[in-house]
């Protein structure tokens, strides 16, 4: 083990980290939108259903055997079956990483180019800025420079130390712009919206976008809550921190929705107006208000923050495989993963129309057209799914369910009959579910 592994140095710290590795543009962006066309209020109640039974086992099957072996994915899988195929699980979570924060950093970039418009009184034309290919790869680069920054810093003097700044800044931000919001005319016809469930929109695909939200919004499936779970004292209570941790990735995506559909109500603009809601359509919302300009280069701070969480944790896991396998100084992993992804990241960023290669780029029977949406629905939804559904069989039944309890209750000594209820879910309901939403992709 090297020195560069680092712990946290308080649950708090951990909590605001995990946390914040959580809480990213799927709660701000992804679920409002993802609300909007599945109905409103029922999806909001089935997505708290998944999170509660789906996600959050889950969540805890990855705490307990990052803290059990103290490793990253790929050697903590080792360091249970030494030598197994189960190995190769950790790699795509380190590979499911990288691959994200190709992307991801593209569109975290946005927010910069946004904020600072608005701070200006400057409209952007969402068409124009996304087809600049300067633009696209300078703001790029912009995000992926200040999340190597923080994760060079280590564990507890870059993650944990910045996690605790951005978290109550992210929420004070997201208060100030939810009271804007409701002080708007028309805003109750929101609410009522947001609120109040009408269970005869409950259907199928409700259920299932609300299933695949709550392993997209809880970073799931790709190591990072084993990374951080390793970076555990035995004596922290893990489960506490997981239902902490859950409890607050709910309530920011929660909190999003009480500053968005009041607004979007308000002006009369459509709910379901899909991934175009944030970049698209806020804007014009924001113009219209008075004082809009601050208000606007505030939202999009609130975005740039929460990306920023995001991106210190994707970053995280492969940093933590090259520092634990390869013995590299914790800079040399964070430049050189850096670098590589920027790199991986170029077509994604040219992907919405600054090259009419990588924008027209199809995959045929996935319905898929451009690098950056095929890149997010191969590790975005397919591969998120499937290493949470091969991590759940592995803690399961391979590393064995009792096993992982029993390092679930150090620290956490009332964690008795819930505990009992927790093995049936990893051992059957989670690997079912998850196996339901993998074909649920393809159908």
């Amino acid at each position: 083990m090297t020195t560069d592994r680092g712990q946290w140095s308080s649950k708090l710290g951990f909590i605001f980290a995990a946390a914040g590795s959580a809480i990213g543009l799927g709660n701000i962006w992804r679920f409002p939108y993802i609300a909007g066309e599945n109905g409103g209020a029922a999806f909001v109640f089935t997505y708290l259903v998944c999170v509660i039974a789906i996600g959050l086992p889950v969540m805890l099957a990855e705490l307990a055997l990052g803290r059990a072996t103290q490793r990253n994915p790929v050697g903590a899988i080792e360091a249970v079956r030494p030598g197994s195929v189960w190995k190769f699980v950790g790699i795509l979570g380190v590979l499911t990483g990288v691959a994200i924060l190709s992307y991801y950093a593209v569109i975290a970039g946005w927010t910069i180019g946004y904020m600072i418009s608005s701070a200006l009184g400057k409209p952007i034309d969402f068409g124009a800025f996304v087809s600049n290919p300067v633009a696209m790869i300078f703001y790029q680069a912009l995000f992926l420079l200040l999340t190597i920054a923080v994760v060079s810093g280590g564990v507890e003097g870059g993650i944990e130390r910045w996690a605790k700044i951005l978290m109550p800044m992210l929420l004070i931000l997201l208060v100030i712009l939810i009271i804007r919001s409701l002080t708007l005319d028309g805003a109750m016809r929101g609410l009522e919206f947001y609120l109040k469930p009408d269970f005869s929109k409950l259907n199928y695909n409700v259920i299932i976008s609300a299933l695949g939200q709550a392993f997209f919004s809880l970073s799931l499936g790709m190591g990072t809550m084993m990374t951080y779970g390793s970076y555990l004292k035995k004596e922290d209570n893990a489960v506490s921190s997981g239902f902490q941790v859950a409890i607050f990735d709910t309530l920011i995506a929660f909190m999003a929705g009480l500053l968005i559909f009041p607004a979007l109500f308000a002006v009369g603009k459509d709910p379901a107006a899909g991934p175009g809601l944030v970049f698209q359509i806020l804007p014009d919302i924001f113009k219209a208000l008075p004082l809009g300009n601050l208000f606007g280069a505030l939202f999009f701070l609130l975005l740039a923050v929460a990306a920023l969480t995001s991106t210190i944790s994707l970053l995280e896991v492969p940093v933590a495989y090259f520092v634990d396998e390869k013995r590299w100084t914790r800079k040399k992993a964070v430049w050189t993963v850096g670098i590589a992804t920027f790199v991986v990241g170029i077509p994604s960023a040219l992907s919405l129309g600054a090259s009419p290669f990588f924008s027209g780029i199809q995959i045929g029977f996935l319905n898929k057209t451009g690098f950056l949406d095929i890149m997010d629905f191969i590790w975005g939804n397919f591969s998120l799914a499937f290493g949470a559904l091969l991590l759940s069989i592995f803690v399961g039944w391979i590393w064995g369910a009792d096993r992982a309890l029993a390092e679930l209750r150090q620290g956490a000594g009332d964690f008795s009959w819930q505990g009992e209820g927790w093995k049936w879910l990893i051992k059957i309901v989670c690997p079912v579910v998850i196996f339901v939403i993998l074909l649920n992709l393809f159908i």
